[in-house]
């Protein structure tokens, strides 16, 4: 059986329980929200819910901002990192189309 906290997308944690397993501000989040960075999901009453993934990622922007890249700038990897991915799933399923 599988549990919501078993899944990495289940979006299970608020503001202020990832604030405290980061150790940074609740308003840090919600500008990472405001730019697009990391963008957690909404429970039925607008209030963000981070999923185990969405960690991670906001882990990953402490890193980028401590090392000193801007929000805009980290947006914009994040971004060409998923075109990355996404044209590597392109070139895969034309090679496996190329060898059938």
């Amino acid at each position: 059986m599988t549990l919501p906290f078993d899944d990495e997308q289940a979006p299970l944690y608020g503001v202020s329980q990832v604030a405290d397993m980061l150790d940074v501000q609740p308003a840090f989040l919600r500008r990472l929200d405001a730019h697009q960075v990391v963008s957690p999901a909404r429970s039925s009453g607008d209030q963000r819910r981070y999923s185990k993934a969405d960690i991670r990622r906001v882990q990953e922007v402490v890193a980028l901002v401590a090392a000193g890249y801007t929000l805009v700038s980290i947006r914009a990897v994040f971004e060409l990192r998923h075109k990355v991915a996404a044209l590597q799933e392109e070139i895969k399923a034309l090679r496996s189309r190329k060898t059938s």
